[in-house]
C-alpha cells in the first residue's frame, strides 16, 4: 500500500529533482523511494568483490596507462 509523504525543499532543489527524474524516466517519488531502499545497505567498498575481480585488483598498479594509450589501443584493435 502506498502512503503519501510530503517533503519540503527549496524551489531550486525541487526543480533539480524534477529535471533529474525526467532525465531518468522516473517520478520524483520513485527516485526518493529508491534512495530510501539503499539506506542501511553496505557501501560498495564494504562488499566483497567477486573472485575474478578481486584477482585483478592492482594488476596495472605499476603500469601507468594514459587515456591516449588506451585510445590508440582501441583504434589499432578495431581497424
Amino acid at each position: 500500500m502506498n502512503t503519501k509523504l510530503t517533503l519540503r525543499m527549496d524551489e531550486d532543489r525541487v526543480k533539480r529533482a524534477k529535471e533529474e527524474a525526467a532525465r531518468r524516466g522516473k517520478s520524483v517519488s520513485k527516485m526518493v523511494g529508491d534512495f530510501v531502499d539503499t539506506l542501511g545497505m553496505p557501501k560498495p567498498e564494504d562488499r566483497p568483490l567477486p573472485p575474478i575481480t578481486a584477482a585483478l585488483v592492482g594488476v596495472l598498479k605499476e603500469n601507468r596507462v594514459s587515456e591516449s594509450d588506451y585510445k590508440a589501443h582501441l583504434r589499432e584493435k578495431h581497424r
